[in-house]
């Protein structure tokens, strides 16, 4: 009598090998073999070297663009659909392309909800991602999202530094949401900057609401990009008062002068994740990995037990 139960198995998107590796591991499977062969013009096309018949596919992958970090992803699950798996999971530890969330002037896509129809096309039968930009996007899929969030490994870390007077954050209005749930699990104040925008990651002017002086301040976001708004809200806390300013941030995009910025502010470190790789090494920059946050969750959707402790903050 065949095997009743689905075999899991594990592949990775070019850009994400050594996050993948890492979950592979702590899953407790070895790494599924995919080659990519590429043509002269850019062209690429991702191969599975081994069955994938009626199996439970995980494909990992952060589609922070370039572009080609979204079209791997896609051949991937199109590969994977045509090869008859039976699940195909698309693990995003970051969803690219979030920021156009809506319309905020007219003329313009909605790149998130584009991009969540693409996966699904392509044949996504579950996501799996972290700390979207913002929520509702999940409401963008058909399929069901795990949405998971990165303070179950930031929390532990930043209880672990016993700071004094501490105060959390918010880098602008839109994150006063995540900002208050980390004051209520670490039982701290909350101040929140105000800022607008002259144009994208461009800012006109910041103002902060709320008191830090004599405080350790940490400011959380779901990214960083090139730094702009972290620097800025961290000299301005400095400037009022503030013993020290730390950032947390879930996905290090950091484009740009980001790198610069963050070695010239006085920012004490920056604490991420490796969703996406570090394009280069920082004395500032602390990274605290994903990896057994994802391969728990993999594992219980594969095993079908709940995950809700993983995406309630």
């Amino acid at each position: 009598m065949p095997n009743v139960h689905t075999e899991a198995k594990i592949f990775t998107c070019t850009q994400s090998k050594v996050l993948s590796q890492k979950i592979a591991d702590a899953f407790g499977i070895p790494m599924g073999n995919v080659i990519t062969s590429t043509y002269s013009d850019g062209e690429f096309q991702p191969s599975y070297e081994e069955s994938i018949r009626g199996t439970r596919v995980f494909i990992i992958g952060s589609t922070n663009p370039g572009a080609e970090n979204l079209m791997e992803m896609l051949l991937m699950i199109d590969a994977a659909k045509r090869a008859s798996a039976r699940h195909i999971t698309a693990v995003l530890p970051y969803f690219g392309w979030a920021r156009q969330d809506r319309k905020d002037k007219p003329r313009v896509p909605i790149a998130a909800k584009l991009v969540a129809k693409m996966l699904e096309a392509a044949g996504a039968t579950r996501i799996i991602t972290m700390d979207l930009h913002a929520d509702q996007i999940q409401g963008f899929f058909e399929k069901p999202v795990d949405h998971l969030f990165a303070s179950t490994i930031f929390l532990p870390y930043l209880k672990s530094l016993k700071l004094d007077n501490l105060t959390i954050a918010s880098p602008d209005m839109g994150g006063s949401k995540r900002a208050y749930a980390y004051s209520k699990a670490l039982e701290s104040d909350v101040v929140i900057c105000y800022k607008q925008r002259a144009k994208a990651n461009v800012i006109s002017y910041m103002e902060l609401i709320g008191d830090v002086k004599g405080k350790n301040v940490v400011l959380v976001d779901d990214m960083v990009d090139t730094a702009g708004t972290l620097t800025k809200a961290a000299d301005l806390m400095m400037e009022r008062g503030a013993l020290s300013v730390r950032a947390i941030c879930t996905h290090p995009i950091l484009s740009g002068n980001a790198y610069e910025r963050l070695e010239n502010s006085k920012l004490e470190e920056l604490i991420v994740t490796d969703s996406i790789p570090l394009k280069q090494e920082s004395s500032k920059i602390r990274v605290l990995t994903c990896a057994n946050l994802f391969a728990e969750v993999m594992q219980n959707v594969h095993y079908n037990k709940s995950i809700s402790s993983k995406f309630v903050m």
